[in-house]
């Protein structure tokens, strides 16, 4: 997608959504960096696990350290807060506060 110069109006719709799209790559990007984590691990860690219980499959969600659980909720607050505070501009230019 270009990006309109300065003097071009940029279509609000295909913006916030090109944003959108982009956050969970931005989300993933940033839990791996707070985490160390590889983008395998990432998909690892969200992924059921299953073991077998009294001869039947069980899914089992891998445990998370509180550690990590904690950073994975800041990332998210993070990632959720730029996208609001870029929508501000649509806020504004709108009437709205």
């Amino acid at each position: 997608m270009t990006k309109p110069n300065g003097n071009e109006a940029m279509n609000l719709m295909a913006d916030l959504h090109s944003r959108m799209v982009s956050l969970p790559l931005t989300f993933r990007e940033r839990v791996c960096a707070e985490c160390n984590w590889s983008i395998p691990t990432f998909y690892r860690k969200m992924r059921p696990t299953y073991r077998m219980v009294d001869g039947e499959k069980e899914a089992i969600i891998p445990l998370l350290s509180n550690a990590e659980k904690e950073k994975i909720i800041a990332v998210s607050d993070e990632v959720y807060k730029e996208f609001w505070d870029y929508c501000e501009k649509y806020r504004k230019r709108n009437g709205r506060n």
